[in-house]
């Protein structure tokens, strides 16, 4: 009997010609470069993440920070926040407007910045 083209196991694939090959093994190639990049785009993200989870900002414990802070008698505290390991004070008075750098540990006044019109 004769085998007819029907015959044929639809597993089997024909062999590639060698220009097909070449272009097969260079996008394989490509494909893991591509690949491991982007792999090691990942980790370099999640290690930052975690870097910044983990280290926290340098911020004093709460046995020392000072227990009161001076300011002047006729002051307004608008704003405090804490930046580079200080207590900034925004604060009002009836000569203007002031930043006050203040010493979390002692609670002196570290600087003052003035506000002024021009």
């Amino acid at each position: 009997m004769n085998q007819s083209a029907f015959d044929d196991d639809p597993d089997k694939e024909q062999p590639l010609d060698p220009a097909a090959e070449r272009l097969q093994r260079k996008l394989k190639r490509l494909l893991g470069v591509s690949s491991l990049i982007m792999v090691l785009g990942f980790i370099a993200v999640f290690a930052a993440i975690l870097y910044r989870v983990t280290s926290g900002d340098a911020q004093a414990d709460l046995d020392e920070i000072a227990a009161t802070v001076a300011i002047e008698a006729n002051a307004q505290v608008v704003d405090i926040e804490i930046a580079d390991g200080r207590i900034v004070a925004l604060l009002r008075t009836e000569n203007g407007t002031y930043l006050v750098y203040i010493d979390p540990a002692t609670g002196r006044e570290i600087g003052r910045t003035e506000f002024v019109s021009r």
